[in-house]
């Protein structure tokens, strides 16, 4: 994988290209030569915003089934529709019992004594037309009750009509408010401040090849029990030649063990751990760059404010996965305080004393992995970064004493890397970043 950079330790971006080149040793197994070819990256099945990318088609009793459960329709439509319905049912409520009221006046006479007979009830006072009875049907249902134009006890169907719109009024102001408050509330939107890195990477942890991605929450408020998870999605055939398009595999991100609920205050990286039950257990990092699969990540959790569930999902493509990197340090200490510099979220770095091999190779070769002494690159920051603010508190000498870049502490640093046989390329290359 070509990072763009001649240093051994070497930030990458998070795009790549939609077509990479991939090599491929000849099918017949001799010579030296290699094929080169052009692989297509796949369409997503889950796209980097969360959204699915999936489409219905030849849907059966589709508007019936919708209107069956019209709540949830009216909460999952876009805003400029909701404000469309919001505003055709009342209206169309209004003008509905307008109508009604204006058929009751016509038939009662109302319309014939538009100048007010002394010796003549009508039914609803003032009202000598369809505009007026559309007004009094307004004032009825709204509450406004302007005074002007009332019911009377002449006619008990206009009577029956008033209950009747009152409680229709209070349904229809009831399901409006509902759907736009349950729809302002989602916890939806909650997952735009979740933050997934955009790429994952594969490198070694504790001795054993693993597969970590990075989450985050920008804002202070928690995810009250946060919990993720993982699949891996690829075609498959079956043993009997059934064609899967999209296999779904689970990756264990830690159940077992309790690991896959995190406390995310700040930036976490989720690990899956490559063994024998991984879906990734015998792939190398040739194989990652010509295989065709996704996995898809999802943090879920109880928003802090309102206490309902928001899930976040992302995904990352084979192409995504950077082999032999790590993620950069985000997390310094700061005097009194813990900051976060989301600036190195998405960056990695990389380690090229990463084996390519897969991980079954490792463990039926018994590959020997580093020794765990060896100096990196977070280890070096976590070191500046105390004599930085050891430097403002004024302890000179705990400053030398934590690895401050001076002849002295140079001098220390190359006698325990002599008595623990460190790489003193290795070093020098992590200290260039």
């Amino acid at each position: 994988m070509s990072v763009g950079r001649s240093n051994r330790y070497s930030i990458v971006s998070s795009e790549e290209e939609g077509l990479r080149l991939t090599t491929m040793h000849g099918m017949n197994g001799f010579g030296n030569g290699k094929i080169h070819t052009r692989r297509k990256c796949r369409n997503r099945f889950v796209k980097k915003n969360g959204q699915c990318n999936v489409q219905f088609a030849n849907m059966e009793d589709k508007s019936q089934r919708y209107m069956a459960d019209i709540f949830t329709t009216c909460v999952d439509i876009r805003w400029r529709w909701m404000l469309v319905v919001f505003t055709l049912v009342f209206v169309i409520s209004w003008l509905a019992f307008g109508l009604a009221f204006w058929v009751i006046a016509l038939l009662h006479g109302d319309l014939d004594n538009p100048a007010g007979d002394d010796n003549f009830t009508p039914c609803v006072l003032q009202v000598n037309g369809f505009i007026a009875a559309f007004l009094f049907s307004i004032e009825t249902q709204s509450t406004i009750g302007y005074g002007y134009r009332c019911v009377t006890e002449e006619c008990p169907v206009a009577v029956f009509m008033v209950v009747f719109q009152s409680i229709v009024g209070c349904i229809i102001d009831c399901f409006m408010i509902g759907a736009i408050m349950a729809k302002m509330a989602r916890p939806k939107k909650r997952a735009e401040t979740l933050l997934f890195s955009h790429n994952a990477v594969i490198a070694m942890r504790d001795g054993k090849l693993c597969l970590m991605w990075r989450v985050g929450n920008l804002r202070k408020s928690h995810i009250v029990e946060a919990h993720v998870r993982a699949q891996l999605i690829k075609p498959r055939i079956t043993d009997e030649g059934e064609y899967i398009p999209l296999d779904q595999i689970d990756i264990n991100v830690g159940f077992d063990k309790g690991l896959d609920r995190i406390f995310l205050v700040s930036p976490i990286t989720i690990l899956h751990e490559i063994d024998e039950e991984s879906p990734l257990f015998g792939i190398s990092k040739q194989d990652l760059e010509t295989s065709d699969f996704e996995i898809v990540v999802i943090l879920e959790g109880m928003v802090e404010a309102t206490a309902m569930t928001t899930q976040a999902r992302s995904s990352y493509l084979s192409s995504e996965i950077f082999w032999g990197h790590r993620f950069e340090p985000v997390l310094f200490e700061e005097k009194n305080v813990y900051k976060v510099d989301y600036s190195h979220f998405h960056k990695t770095y990389e380690v090229p004393s990463t084996p390519r091999c897969s991980a079954k190779e490792m463990v039926e070769n018994k590959f020997l992995v580093p020794s765990s002494n060896s100096f990196c690159y977070e280890n070096e920051l976590a070191f500046l970064s105390r004599d930085d603010e050891e430097q403002e508190v004024g302890g000179g000498s705990r400053v030398l004493a934590n690895l401050s870049p001076d002849r002295n502490s140079r001098h220390e640093f190359e006698r325990l890397q002599a008595t623990r046989a460190l790489d003193q390329r290795s070093y020098r290359r992590e200290s260039e970043i």
